[in-house]
């Protein structure tokens, strides 16, 4: 059964509950049409008929920066050594061989996965719209439909992040893997994304630049303008790699970021993915547009990426999020907990972000990423979508309740995830997803469907 707000009035007892500052024991919160009406504090035990949710329950996550079909090369891609570069190519070997049935199924395993690590919206980065060598389907946006029918399914929200991917590279026409990619020109996938609609309660649209790369400069200011105009997302790969930097300034003088600026493309709609090889002025470029920047340490590691300098960023007036990219693994604690670890590792200091804003990047400010401002807080009118952290497990047993953030943040993992709720529906319970029964099944068969 496909993701409906529950409308039934419900009360649910948080045995802990962040409250976006600080710990709270003994949380009453009760909705109403997929909405919070009412948070009550002091509440020792469970009120009659209360739904109890034992453990800390944190507004849902946010995975800002997704890209479903890479599920399909975990493991795959750990298999000797290589560049980011040589890791594409096994990519988009999985990108050749899917089709909108095949990738439907794929995403919805891979959705499910997300509700069981407490994730409860995600941003779709979706480039793969046409079959190989670019032939249209009759939808032209039947890929696009598929996604959102798979988070559908899944139970979580879904912001279809559809990216304009133009060129292989700074004007260079796209290569045989890439014409599945690209509507042609900027104003060709306009035309395309105009007709995917917001008419599901559970999906956004917003819009995505690739790159630098893959977007002419001339055509950059007409996915902005898209965007611009229907107050939707706008995202981008920004300066992930120093090859991208050292194209960009070849061709056009000047950097990603400074490109990207020229053209309109930067403002508090935007997000800058990545963002891990820039200079002192696009920091201060993305902070005083008060561009977010999204954050993906696990992939970034994975890849050899580097560090990105999210400490300097948000700094400058950049809000943070992130996001599982390539889902190396997909655990939002996780990518917390390795924005903090990677700059002790790069400063030799500690304690650059608190627990609680670690969970405001995971939580609130990656929804409003997303173009979900009213979700990422457990308050009266927002989204009742939630996730409940086991403190009982052998990671998180121990430590005093009213430092429970901290021990989600530095300790817990995906695994610990006991509840999801979206929209005051129980997506996963006990650590069961309700929709999809054996979430390992279909990841297993969705990847042997695509698996050269």
């Amino acid at each position: 059964m496909p993701l409906t707000t529950q409308a039934t009035p419900t009360t649910y007892w948080l045995e802990h509950a962040w409250l976006g500052s600080h710990v709270e024991p003994g949380v009453t919160l009760e909705t109403a049409d997929g909405r919070i009406t009412a948070v009550r504090t002091g509440a020792a035990t469970p009120p009659p008929g209360a739904t109890v949710l034992r453990g800390l329950t944190l507004p849902g996550l946010a995975n800002a920066h997704s890209h479903a079909f890479h599920r399909a090369l975990r493991g795959t891609v750990q298999v000797g050594s290589g560049t980011f570069w040589t890791w594409r190519e096994i990519m988009y070997s999985v990108a050749d061989r899917l089709t909108p049935d095949s990738y439907f199924a794929l995403a919805r395993a891979v959705y499910a996965e997300m509700a069981l690590a407490g994730i409860t919206c995600v941003g779709e980065f979706h480039y793969l719209h046409h079959a190989p060598g670019g032939t249209r389907y009759d939808d032209p946006n039947a890929m696009g439909q598929a996604l959102i029918a798979a988070a559908a399914d899944a139970g979580i929200r879904l912001t279809l992040l559809d990216t304009a991917y133009l060129s292989s590279g700074f004007g260079a026409p796209p290569d045989r893997h890439q014409l599945r990619f690209s509507d042609g020109t900027a104003e060709g996938w306009a035309q395309r994304a105009d007709a995917l609609k917001e008419d599901r309660e559970h999906v956004r649209i917003g819009a995505a630049i690739h790159s630098v790369r893959a977007v002419p400069a001339g055509q950059l200011g007409t996915v902005a303008d898209w965007a611009r105009e229907r107050q939707a997302p706008l995202h981008v790969h920004l300066s992930e790699q120093t090859a991208e930097n050292d194209a960009c300034r070849e061709a056009h003088g000047r950097t990603p970021t400074q490109l990207l600026a020229d053209h309109g493309a930067l403002g508090r709609r935007t997000t800058a993915v990545h963002a891990t090889h820039l200079t002192d002025q696009d920091i201060a470029l993305l902070g005083g547009s008060t561009t977010g920047v999204c954050m993906c340490p696990t992939t970034e590691r994975d890849l050899a990426d580097g560090i990105g300098p999210a400490a300097r960023v948000q700094g400058a007036g950049s809000p943070l999020s992130l996001g599982s990219d390539s889902h190396a693994v997909i655990d939002l604690l996780e990518e917390a907990r390795a924005m903090e670890l990677d700059e002790r590792l790069r400063t030799r200091t500690r304690g650059h972000w608190t627990a609680a804003a670690l969970l405001r990047a995971a939580t609130a400010d990656g929804h409003a990423a997303l173009g979900w401002g009213d979700a990422g807080t457990l308050e009266t009118g927002a989204l009742a979508d939630l996730t409940t952290i086991a403190l009982d497990s052998v990671r998180t047993a121990g430590p005093l309740p009213r430092l429970a953030a901290e021990t989600a943040v530095f300790a817990a993992s995906a695994a610990d995830v006991r509840h999801t709720i979206v929209g005051g529906r129980q997506i996963v319970r006990d650590g069961v997803h309700t929709l999809v029964p054996d979430v390992p099944a279909a990841l297993a068969e969705s990847i042997a469907a695509v698996r050269g």
